[in-house]
């Protein structure tokens, strides 16, 4: 008797990603609306700018809540959207956040200042020496100002991550002195007793969602699981392999082509967090990521021993399976791109169709294995050398590789130049957007 394997179709219905996504967008008009109406039932001042400074500043409030749910790292939503689309959205409404504020400033100040004859910088000095709550929302917003500076592209370039994290974490204290000022001296908030209700709501589930994913869920998956380093194994002159096992790691919930944020509990390198990615598909038992060594931090892993403790945040990203649309798939990787792709590859159904773009063979790391790995699912591995132009994954070169691309998902794992071309070269193709997979590996923007 014959028997057919069958492959698991994509699930149909509404994606993942666009659920999460219209929860997001849908949650905040809710709550924009809503905050509009506690606006109108507060009453309005006699003075227009004073209006449109109590406005931009009850928006302003609601964004920095918005702010706290984009980076509180929520299992649904991360799996669903992906920690770099969401810290890029944290990032761009941090700037509009930043705008809001200063509008707020502005407004309450020429618009206080009108029947007082008083010029608006000695009106808002006066302000804050006089109302509750008002110095408390000057400092916030010098503290914004800092931490806006320091996340501009041109500053963040030149700082370590941990230094700009370490800045960043301002931006709590600057949300509490907000809060604190909102209470005191906002007259949405205290126009009713529903809105106030609103408002302690609001502010406590934000802060409730960063406490919970960004401290007590870290803390409870890492004294579950107890990770330790088993072995460390060069893959070439400047990549290495680290593997970890732990307790109960069945029940860690990571798939393959996921990350998670490292900390090798050593005398030197417990305060550092390196975001790699598995290099293979968990398997209950072990772990493993793959690095290499561009760094003083990253090149020090070669020197981590077995029996290291590790603290690993996560796991994060949406660069999954979860998010299939098609039977079959296209791989792409770049550089060290691989590691998400090699995983991913152990874990896909259907015909795969790998692309691993290098400058030369030397430089493919992982190469031998990803060959074994085809071979034994039946996918097709093709290894792309040669120079960055004329480009080797340009349209005409993919549609060559792999006439169908257009029906397939498309996974992209590589340097963000690489990335940005191969993106450009799949939306030529006519592959829909819903098939292309892509994470930007990226902490701060």
């Amino acid at each position: 008797m014959t028997t057919v394997e069958t492959r698991p179709s994509p699930t149909r219905g509404i994606r993942p990603k666009a659920a999460a996504r219209t929860g997001l967008y849908a949650g905040f008009v809710v709550n924009a609306a809503i905050v509009a109406y506690f606006f109108v039932q507060a009453g309005f001042a006699s003075n227009a700018l004073i209006v449109l400074g109590r406005v931009t500043g009850l928006y302003a409030a609601l964004l920095m809540a918005f702010q706290l749910f984009l980076v509180a790292r929520l299992p649904w939503l991360d799996r669903r959207i992906g920690m770099d689309r969401l810290t890029n959205w944290h990032r761009w409404t941090g700037f509009i956040l930043l705008w809001l504020l200063l509008g707020h400033v502005v407004f309450i100040g020429y618009g206080y200042a009108q029947p007082t004859g008083m010029d608006p910088v000695n009106q808002i000095v006066d302000l804050a020496r006089t109302v509750e709550g008002v110095l408390r929302a000057v400092i916030a917003l010098l503290l914004i100002l800092v931490v806006g500076t320091v996340s501009a592209r041109f500053a963040r370039r030149r700082l370590a991550y941990e230094t700009w994290h370490f800045i960043h974490l301002y931006t709590y204290l600057a949300v509490v002195l907000a809060f604190t000022h909102q209470v005191a001296a906002g007259t949405s908030l205290a126009s009713s007793d529903l809105a106030t209700a609103y408002w302690y709501a609001l502010w406590g589930s934000a802060l409730g969602a960063v406490v919970v994913g960004r401290m007590m869920l870290p803390l409870w998956r890492n004294w579950r699981h107890k990770l330790v380093v088993t072995a460390v194994v060069p893959e070439s002159d400047n990549v290495v392999s680290i593997y970890l096992t732990g307790r109960d790691l069945d029940r860690l919930p990571a798939r393959a082509g996921q990350f998670f944020l490292w900390r090798f509990l050593t005398r030197d390198r417990w305060w550092q967090a390196n975001p790699f990615s598995l290099s293979a598909a968990p398997d209950g038992h072990t772990l493993r990521l793959t690095a290499k060594a561009v760094g003083a931090g990253s090149a020090a892993l070669r020197h981590v021993t077995p029996g290291t403790r590790v603290f690993a945040e996560g796991p994060y990203g949406a660069f999954t399976t979860l998010h299939r649309a098609r039977p079959d798939a296209v791989l792409i990787a770049g550089g060290l791109g691989v590691t998400p792709i090699r995983a991913l590859l152990e874990e896909l159904h259907g015909h795969a169709v790998v692309l691993y773009r290098v400058g030369s063979d030397k430089d493919a790391v992982l190469h031998q294995e990803m060959r074994e790995l085809a071979l034994a699912r039946g996918a097709e591995l093709h290894l792309v050398t040669g120079p960055i132009t004329p480009d080797p994954l340009a349209p005409r070169a993919l549609a060559g590789l792999v006439p169908d691309i257009a029906d397939r998902d498309v996974y992209v794992c590589g340097p963000p130049g690489m990335t940005t071309a191969v993106l450009r070269s799949l939306r030529e193709l006519g592959v829909p957007k819903p098939q292309i997979h892509f994470e930007r590996f990226s902490l701060a923007g």
